[in-house]
């Protein structure tokens, strides 16, 4: 008995019954849609109800990939899709012909230079070390969009890392920016469940100047700090005449709708260097099992 081999798996991979059930003798009964495999059948699976096993895949697959490649932790980065890289830039003034346009204008190129800060950024973090057991922290996370998301994934790409893309699938037509490791390209149709991937690994992020979903994704950030739903991380804010500009956290606090401690969640910055210390200093004496925070329910104890 010293030589019994115990079989892996008794039952047939779903592949190949799938291929057979590909092949099976055309009938009324057998091209029916009701004979379908039920994983085969799209018509199924995007049916009103079952939208909880849609939530439960899109939560899945992008868990999977990243165990897969050995991620255990990530560097996100938010910030608008509308700021241009310095070297486009002036084509923007050359195409305002209102006073407004002009004005709006000069405030990207203005910006602009938070193209070239995000992509620092990014060749620091890609440049973080495996820990012993070969696992990658700090990998650099974006919507996969243009823009402040294109800088962050052309930073890690210029230092050879691989790098994630968040993307999200919405009416009109987009595509990930060139920079995003393509089995790191991912796709989503929920909202919700996009922003709670770009979470669940975060040990930092990097919020850029950005609109209405910059805004989102990063106020529901420093609420689930402050409701104690995350441990603290570290959460750079880049631009602060911008974002003091465009909220007035002073005067939250005046108001009495946040607490004057709710201000020491996030810090500003404006250089890659200075934010990547930040996070230096935030993990200093933290071994990456603490950087990698276990997850509840999935990692089990060593």
């Amino acid at each position: 008995m010293s030589d019994t081999r115990v079989p892996s798996r008794v039952f047939r991979p779903a592949q190949q019954e799938v291929q057979n059930a590909n092949t099976a003798t055309g009938t009324p009964q057998t091209e029916h849609p009701a004979y379908r495999l039920a994983f085969q059948d799209m018509d199924f699976l995007l049916r009103e109800d079952l939208r909880p096993v849609r939530f439960q895949l899109e939560l899945l697959k992008p868990q999977l990939l990243l165990d897969e490649a050995h991620i255990k932790s990530t560097f996100v980065v938010y910030g608008s899709a509308r700021i241009p890289e310095p070297s486009k830039a002036s084509a923007l003034l050359a195409l305002a012909e209102t006073e407004q346009q002009k004005k709006i204008a000069e405030r990207l190129v203005e910006k602009s230079k938070y193209y070239e800060v995000a992509r620092a950024l990014a060749q620091l973090a890609s440049n973080f070390p495996l820990d012993e057991a070969g696992n990658r922290h700090f990998v650099v996370t974006s919507g996969g969009g243009p823009s402040i998301m294109e800088a962050a994934n052309r930073g890690a790409r210029d230092v050879g890392a691989d790098t994630i893309g968040l993307n999200i699938l919405l009416p009109h037509e987009q595509a990930p920016n060139p920079y995003v490791t393509p089995g790191l390209s991912m796709q989503f149709h929920y909202f919700a469940l996009r922003k709670m991937h770009f979470l669940l690994h975060a040990r930092a992020v990097a919020v850029f100047p950005g609109g209405f979903g910059t805004f989102d994704e990063s106020f529901e950030l420093l609420t689930l700090i402050q409701t104690g739903k995350i441990a603290p991380i570290p959460v750079l804010f880049y631009g602060k005449d911008f974002w003091n500009r465009v909220v007035d956290f002073e005067a939250l606090v005046e108001e009495g709708v946040i607490s004057p401690k709710d201000l020491d969640l996030f810090h500003f910055c404006e250089t890659a260097e200075e934010g990547w210390q930040i996070v230096q200093d935030f993990w200093k004496g933290k071994d990456h099992t603490v950087i990698a925070r276990p997850r509840p329910g999935i990692d089990k104890p060593e």
